[in-house]
């Protein structure tokens, strides 16, 4: 697995150094709110959510979501199929949507749009990973790990075919595994 490797972009320590970063500033901007809800995009935010949780000092609860664009492709199709919905309602809470990467932002865009329908009291979005040269739709990203540039990177939760998630790193993953 590692030899399909051209590069590690972001170590495993950094990572957590992140994680621990972007606790601090969720706790700062959450200062006492009540009712707030991370909820994690299935599969790849698993990883990183756990991590941010960790970090976070303060009562929240947690949920899932699984959606796709991809489908088993490398590029978003732009179309949004949601999977698994919430197991609870958001009404009148402060929704944090907590990603492994944003790309095209065709996702976000339509769960933000989504959550707001199901009367989200704030919707704030939460990424390891930001590309924003791949930006489709102009979205706002409140806490960003790291900008990456426009490579196919794996590692962390982050996969292609759904390997590689369980790397302790991020990744980039050589042409000519996925070509």
């Amino acid at each position: 697995m590692h030899k399909d490797l051209e590069k590690i972009l972001i170590t495993e320590e950094e990572i957590h150094e992140a994680a621990k970063r972007l606790a601090a500033q969720i706790e700062r901007d959450y200062e006492g709110e009540r009712d707030i809800v991370l909820v994690g995009l299935l599969k790849g935010s698993v990883q990183f959510m756990a991590d941010l949780l960790k970090n976070i000092d303060m009562m929240c609860t947690i949920d899932f979501m699984c959606v796709s664009s991809y489908g088993k492709g490398t590029k978003s199709t732009g179309r949004v199929n949601i999977i698994k919905d919430l197991s609870e309602p958001i009404d009148d809470k402060n929704v944090i949507i907590v990603e492994d990467i944003i790309d095209s932002g065709n996702t976000l865009s339509f769960i933000e749009k989504y959550f707001s329908a199901k009367n989200a009291k704030s919707v704030r979005i939460c990424t390891l990973l930001n590309k924003p040269s791949r930006r489709e739709v102009e979205i706002d990203v409140d806490y960003i790990g790291f900008d990456v540039p426009d490579e196919f990177v794996v590692g962390y939760g982050l996969d292609y075919q759904e390997y590689y998630r369980n790397l302790p790193y991020i990744g980039v993953l050589k042409p000519e595994v996925y070509s």
